[in-house]
């Protein structure tokens, strides 16, 4: 088996010619890649429900806007919380109920009380569902060129306008990346 280099803390980018309406120009924050899969969250689906409805403890600490967003197509049921703790990529700075990711970018403990990271959390999104990849099955769609893979920075994952952040994203990179950031919504109107 190839040794596979860890994406995790990074995003994944759709390409306009993904065709999976799942990822339809979306934003991937990889949480978990290895040899045996990877897991992440789509960073700019939200959804109309706010978190206050199904975790009332963490609507406080959620940033704006403060719904619960669309992780990805699996496991909808389920909530997963990411935070972005300011200074945490200090290794003793890491509070109680919070688990590094990459950098300051990290995973909350939803069962834990909330007042054990309100001090700390710089900001905070929760995700219904998230996107998932079996052993090789992302490395292959990377290979198809469904993905984009770039840095994340911590203000990724609470962009205050999530639907503009594909743009955002690809507008940054400093290469020809930042000319697919003009791709037209529909190309057959152009």
């Amino acid at each position: 088996m190839t040794e596979v280099s860890s994406l995790t803390g990074r995003l994944l980018v759709a390409t306009p010619a993904l065709a999976d309406p799942n990822f339809d120009r979306a934003v991937v924050l990889l949480l978990d890649h290895d040899e045996e899969g990877s897991l992440g969250v789509v960073l700019n689906r939200p959804t109309p429900v706010d978190v206050g409805d199904i975790l009332e403890g963490w609507a406080d600490l959620a940033g704006e806007p403060g719904v619960v967003f669309q992780g990805g197509p699996v496991s909808l049921d389920s909530a997963l919380g990411v935070a972005v703790i300011p200074g945490g990529s200090s290794v003793d700075g890491a509070p109680l109920g919070w688990r590094r990711v990459h950098g300051a970018i990290g995973l909350v403990d939803l069962e834990a009380p909330p007042e054990l990271l309100a001090s700390a959390v710089g900001s905070l999104r929760i995700f219904a569902g998230y996107a998932g990849w079996g052993p090789g099955q992302l490395e292959d769609e990377l290979v198809d060129g469904a993905w984009y893979v770039v840095e994340s920075e911590p203000g990724d994952v609470s962009s205050p306008a999530p639907e503009r952040l594909w743009r955002e994203v690809l507008r940054r990179q400093r290469n020809e990346l930042a000319m697919v950031a003009t791709y037209p919504d529909d190309p057959s109107l152009n």
